[in-house]
């Protein structure tokens, strides 16, 4: 159900289960984490420098498949342990600046995945949230993080409590996502842009990644960070993109970047 497409240095991830609201179950996730695997690869051959996760149909991912789960024989950490969390981890570790277009369902192991993604955009339909109340489980995949980071404790808690969506303008406007597009326009607007993005200055995107990731998963104070910044800055002098900028900038012509 995952499918792997690179062309013009995007390799595009896609789920593709529609009939199931594109739930993943223990092969999906092994599938999903090989096609980061390739992709990673690929960018390592300098084939691909920006990466798009989508779902097909009306759904970008319900969840969990949970369809064929017996609750008493359930393995639940490895699921989660063993399987999801190490995904999540490799996808937020992608060696490129990643996007996901989101429509529809973005629940459960759906929201992990976009949490795990650098730049969300989400149909202004889409449907985010914490079902689990329904099932007398509670919310997973970073989601009690990511929800607490952005919403605080009492929206948090009442979005859990009540099992009620947000949508995805009401997503976006409170801080979680980046952009709330039509849906009609959605994925076209997104490939537009992840198209732009692969053809700009790799490293220096990766870079300010990295940087976030540590201002976010460190808590690096103001001066700590302008630190890390200006070491940042030093490594990227040396590369060809930095060279191109500068040159480009002084010719007052557009940059020409390689990646490199």
């Amino acid at each position: 159900m995952i499918e792997l497409s690179i062309a013009n240095e995007v390799a595009e991830v896609v789920l593709n289960a529609p009939d199931k609201l594109n739930a993943l179950n223990e092969e999906a996730l092994a599938e999903l984490g090989r096609a980061y695997d390739d992709a990673a690869a690929a960018v390592e051959r300098g084939e691909v420098r920006a990466l798009l996760l989508r779902g097909e149909g009306r759904a970008f991912c319900a969840g969990r498949d949970i369809s064929a789960v017996d609750p008493s024989t359930d393995d639940v950490l490895g699921y989660l342990d063993g399987l999801l969390t190490p995904l999540l981890a490799k996808m937020s570790a992608f060696p490129a600046p990643t996007f996901a277009a989101a429509q529809g369902a973005c629940l459960g192991v759906g929201l992990g995945l976009l949490i795990a993604t650098d730049v969300v955009y989400v149909a202004d339909t889409a449907k985010i949230g914490s079902p689990f109340a329904n099932l007398g489980a509670t919310l997973d995949s970073g989601g009690h993080w990511y929800f607490t980071e952005r919403l605080g404790m009492h929206r948090t808690l009442d979005l859990i409590y009540t099992a009620e969506l947000m949508s995805g303008t009401e997503a976006v406007e409170s801080g979680l996502f980046s952009r709330a597009l039509p849906a009609n326009s959605l994925l076209h607007d997104t490939r537009a842009t992840v198209a732009r993005v692969a053809q700009g200055a790799t490293g220096a995107f990766t870079a300010s990644k990295s940087l976030v990731a540590a201002i976010r998963d460190e808590r690096l104070g103001l001066w700590s960070a302008v630190a890390a910044e200006n070491r940042a800055q030093a490594a990227l002098c040396g590369t060809a993109d930095y060279a191109e900028g500068f040159a480009a900038f002084q010719a007052k012509r557009k940059p020409t970047f390689t990646g490199r």
